[in-house]
């Protein structure tokens, strides 16, 4: 009898210690897991703990699901920003092509990687977050607003996907292999070309209504010349329907300094812009005779005109005949491209480097005079390249301007590349494969500073979990009020037992005056 006012005390003891431990599991403040739960859950309250025990589903079916769907989203939107990303080479031809089919000019590309970049952000920090409240137990309820934003991406990256695949599958083997300083085809551009050490000079050639041939690469004048305000009625003609006497009014630079067409276009000089401003279309015997000063090769895309053109079968000819007495050009610097009438080409100029743009076997290529393949780049590979070099048959690869894609052509054996950033690539003396040292170094280094400050911001937020510290003393005055009316509403009950068995109702009352005290500074 002596010991039940003990056996009392300890029964009463080990259910505060219950409740106790119950109340502080449910309102225990912890920062990191309430900032986890308010990113991916919207829960920006005290949050609750829900532990999962191992076998467990880690949440709802339903969650579950949206857990699968957020991984997808990120394999989709990592797979589209590195292709993107290694296209970057042919941001200039996708932003023509899209020009060609809208009618205005716009840095689409650059649009596409920005959104490409913040949609890949936005779902890699969700599953981030989703495989950090898994790593504490914690189960998933992803927000609606998070989860109509994963579908989004989802839905973006294979939209996205499939329609460059369609219309530009052959970047693809960019994927796999893994910017302008003048108004293009002036006479400024071909300078800027001498002047940073360019071996040749590559353009394209479209023949005038009266047989001039000239420098134009698109169909119409409409993006490289003022022709919508000169004269607005021709804006959508053919270039090849006009006559030289209506060409050489338009001008060919100024809205090259007003678009700013090119990302990552260096900025012009005062001297340099005002020059750009006042060119025109440039003819083919000026260019010739540019070239020749200089002595450097020169190779062009030559134009068909279109039916109803003078010029229409004839153009082969007057083409040749330009080269050959009205420009003083050494022949061995033209490397002619054209494959119509090329037996008659090589006949009335032998010295011309014959050029082809496809690839052939290597017997066929000799048997018609071809010493150089014009090729894209994706089309080659390092085999191919070796096998016309044991022929004597060089390889020039186009368009190529950034210098990781550069430095493999070289690797590869490529003879020659035409590129948009000569400014960039001459300055390359040896192969650098992939990234320079500079990009290599500040890589890791800002790989090494993330990763000091993630290790640091996770040591303090466990160590203040394993603490138990709270962030104020509103939240220990509400615990410590829980833990007392808990153990106020065991102490009744007690004290009803006691009442019931008629012991020691003194020393009862007592105890528990010691224990609420013990309660309070616990």
């Amino acid at each position: 009898m002596g010991n039940t006012p003990t056996h009392l005390k300890r029964l009463r003891l080990g259910k505060l210690k219950i409740v106790r431990r119950r109340l502080l599991q449910r309102y225990e403040h912890q920062p990191f897991i309430s900032l986890l739960a308010g990113l991916y859950s919207c829960r920006w309250k005290r949050y609750q703990r829900e532990k999962t025990e191992p076998g467990q589903w880690c949440c709802k079916r339903k969650e579950y699901a949206f857990f699968i769907l957020l991984i997808g989203a990120f394999c989709l939107s990592l797979v589209f920003l590195y292709f993107w990303g290694e296209a970057k080479n042919d941001y200039n031809d996708f932003d023509w092509y899209t020009y060609g089919n809208l009618g205005y000019w716009f840095l689409w590309s650059i649009l596409i990687l920005v959104v490409a970049v913040v949609l890949f952000t936005y779902i890699a920090v969700l599953l981030v977050l989703a495989v950090c409240l898994l790593s504490e137990g914690q189960q998933l309820y992803l927000h609606w607003s998070h989860k109509i934003g994963s579908v989004i991406v989802l839905l973006f990256s294979i939209s996205a996907l499939a329609v460059l695949s369609k219309l530009w599958g052959v970047e693809w083997a960019a994927v796999l292999l893994s910017f302008q300083l003048a108004p293009e085809n002036t006479k400024m551009s071909f300078e800027k070309t001498i002047e940073h050490g360019g071996d040749s000079l590559e353009t394209d050639v479209t023949m005038s209504y009266d047989g001039v041939p000239f420098l134009m690469h698109d169909r119409t004048l409409k993006r490289t010349t003022d022709i919508q305000d000169v004269f607005p009625n021709w804006t959508h003609e053919n270039a090849a329907m006009l006559s030289w006497e209506v060409l050489e009014k338009l001008n060919a630079g100024k809205w090259f300094t007003e678009k700013r067409p090119f990302a990552g276009m260096v900025s012009l000089s005062a001297e340099d812009e005002q020059k750009a401003r006042n060119q025109s279309i440039y003819k083919l015997s000026d260019f010739l005779q540019l070239a020749d000063r200089a002595n450097k090769s020169v190779l062009f895309d030559l134009y068909r005109p279109p039916k109803d053109h003078p010029y229409r079968d004839s153009w082969i000819n007057r083409t040749l005949e330009v080269i050959l007495n009205e420009s003083s050009i050494d022949p061995k610097l033209v490397l002619w491209l054209p494959n119509d009438m090329r037996q008659h080409v090589h006949s009335v100029a032998p010295e011309f480097k014959q050029t082809l743009s496809i690839k052939a076997p290597v017997e066929e290529l000799l048997s018609n005079n071809i010493v150089k393949l014009n090729l894209p780049y994706s089309e080659m590979s390092q085999d191919d390249i070796r096998m016309y070099a044991a022929a004597k048959i060089t390889t020039n690869l186009y368009v190529i301007s950034e210098p990781w894609l550069f430095s493999l052509a070289w690797c590869s054996g490529a003879h020659s590349v035409t590129t948009n950033a000569v400014h960039t690539l001459n300055k390359i003396d040896q192969p650098l494969f992939l990234m320079t040292p500079a990009q290599y170094n500040l890589m890791w280094i800002l790989t090494d500073i993330v990763s000091a400050l993630l290790i640091a911001v996770i040591f303090v937020l466990h160590w203040w979990r394993e603490r138990g510290l709270v962030c104020c003393s509103e939240n220990t005055m509400f615990i410590e009020s829980g833990v007392y009316n808990a153990f106020k509403t065991e102490l009744n009950m007690s004290a009803s037992e006691e009442s019931d068995s008629k012991h020691f109702p003194a020393t009862a009352t007592a105890a528990s005056s010691e224990n609420i005290r013990v309660a309070k500074d616990a």
